[in-house]
């Protein structure tokens, strides 16, 4: 076992998995039984000839339906709520530019455990009291940025607000405050490295940057690794998502080998997307989560359409909590070209191997003639003009996302800055398919 400094909550850190479970269990049937102060999840037991008492395992979960967003949307905005309003302190709704959006509702406990968790994980990646922590993330309704500020003030940092966008600003707060963690987004940090390239700062040597959180997009460790040598930083990766709270519910330790998905707060299940049954583990498929420490939203047995796997055997931190693999995409997101099915980040972990190209991309989907067609725009690193050269890096590209995703696209290699550049989630494809049908 290693020292106890390691971890900011021993006592739960260092669970066996019989005391893991035990406690899951426990709060399992506590969960359930505030779940039935809850219209939706009554009826919804009602309509399954379910009672609270026929949980008595943690193999029985598996009679439960599943909770999906679609469920929060017809529910809008407070139908799963388990307690009074007057109880409720806060918040967070998705953006709902794409229909109804889903409210998740927190009482004060909530918030505070929340913090903890997050406190949790950023303890776990070294970070201390006397660290300068800035929040590049944005704030408001996106659970990213109070998520961070909230875990950074609980463990006891400096934390720096900086919100989204205004890349030269946070460079400015970076080199001034003595910045030594940052949370970014995975895409952002491209363009702040070229930011600070125009602005002549070598971030290895003119920043005190070490610790660099990244998360709320997938990307491969291609991608990470990339960012780590850029910025001169080691990059843990994250995961979270708004119905779960926020961040803090899966994160990297130190030795970058999964996320431990914190079982004190979340039963994990991985389901196969198209038959909903369990995969064996190490194999990918969605990730289902029922929360066990929540007062004003519990869900039970949610389908966050993102795709992972529990990676198999110990953490050497000497934490049991099951470990994510990082996140392959979401089960939605799956584009289907020509009857192949393909994710967005196969076509990342082939560009990420050539050290001549930048880290952004757009993949474009069109229908010409009724044949389905893909084209990959990806930027040079640097400009270069021989011809032969172009020619022999391109075809070699194309070839190697042929043997991943099994069709031809059209690689077109351009100038750095020519893509469209996101202070937000980047946007890695656009699907004109629709509009031509």
């Amino acid at each position: 076992m290693k020292n106890e400094s390691m971890y900011l909550h021993p006592e739960i850190e260092t669970m066996s998995r019989p005391e893991i479970e035990k406690l899951q269990l426990e709060r399992l049937k506590k969960t359930i039984a505030r779940c039935m102060n809850s219209d939706f999840y009554q009826k919804r037991f009602a309509e399954h000839h379910l009672k609270p008492e026929d949980i008595q395992t943690l193999e029985d979960l598996r009679k439960i339906p599943f909770t999906t967003k679609q469920d929060l949307r017809d529910n809008y905005p407070f139908g799963l709520s388990c307690v009074p309003m007057e109880e409720v302190v806060r918040l967070h709704s998705s953006s709902g530019t794409t229909g109804t959006p889903t409210v998740i509702l927190h009482t004060q406990h909530d918030l505070d455990e929340w913090a903890n968790a997050v406190a949790r994980c950023l303890y776990m990646v070294g970070l201390r009291p006397g660290d300068i922590f800035q929040n590049s993330s944005g704030y408001g309704m996106f659970t990213g940025g109070l998520g961070f500020q909230y875990g950074a003030e609980r463990l006891g940092m400096l934390t720096v607000p900086a919100a989204a966008g205004n890349t030269k600003r946070q460079i400015k707060f970076i080199t001034d405050f003595g910045t030594t963690a940052l949370h970014a987004i995975p895409s952002y940090t491209g363009r702040l490295y070229e930011v600070m390239q125009e602005m002549g700062i070598n971030p290895k040597k003119d920043t005190k940057l070490k610790t660099l959180i990244i998360g709320a997009e997938p990307h491969t460790d291609e991608q990470r690794k990339r960012i780590e040598e850029m910025l001169g930083v080691k990059a843990y990766n994250s995961f979270g998502m708004s119905e779960m709270c926020g961040p803090g519910v899966a994160f990297e330790c130190k030795e970058q080998n999964g996320l431990h998905i914190w079982e004190d707060y979340y039963i994990v299940e991985i389901v196969d997307p198209e038959t909903l049954e369990p995969v064996p583990e190490g194999e990918v498929g969605e990730l289902v989560l029922t929360t066990l420490n929540r007062e004003a939203m519990p869900l039970l047995r949610y389908r966050t359409r993102d795709l992972t796997r529990i990676l198999p055997g110990e953490c050497p931190c000497g934490r049991h909590h099951k470990r994510l693999d990082r996140m392959k995409g979401r089960s939605d997101d799956m584009m289907i070209l020509k009857g192949v099915n393909i994710f967005p980040m196969q076509i990342e972990e082939v560009l990420m191997r050539f050290k001549e190209l930048g880290s952004n991309y757009l993949i474009t989907l069109t229908n010409l003639d009724a044949n389905d067609e893909m084209s990959v725009e990806v930027e040079l690193k640097e400009f270069n003009d021989d011809y032969g050269f172009m020619q022999k890096l391109t075809k070699e590209i194309t070839r190697q996302l042929k043997d991943e995703i099994l069709i031809t696209p059209r690689v077109k290699l351009v100038p750095a800055g020519t893509l469209p550049q996101q202070e937000g989630k980047a946007v890695r494809v656009k699907d004109l398919r629709k509009v031509a049908l």
